[in-house]
């Protein structure tokens, strides 16, 4: 039986915190910050969290379950 190997995007995108939730860095920070707004940004920095509705899925592209 062959190794599974894990999502390679998936394990530099989604991080696990300390309580066993994924997190993940929310796009469209990266470039062309000049036409966002203030608030826009703001809310950017935050860290999202995986929807319960997707969490089986990124779980399986990690290869927790």
């Amino acid at each position: 039986m062959p190794k599974v190997k894990t999502h390679s995007r998936a394990k530099k995108t989604f991080k696990i915190t300390a309580t066993g939730k994924i997190s993940y860095r929310k796009p469209t920070r990266g470039h062309l910050l000049t036409k966002k707004s203030k608030s826009r940004k703001r809310a950017l920095r935050i860290e999202g969290q995986v929807n319960h509705a997707n969490l089986d899925f990124v779980k399986r592209m990690l290869r927790l379950k």
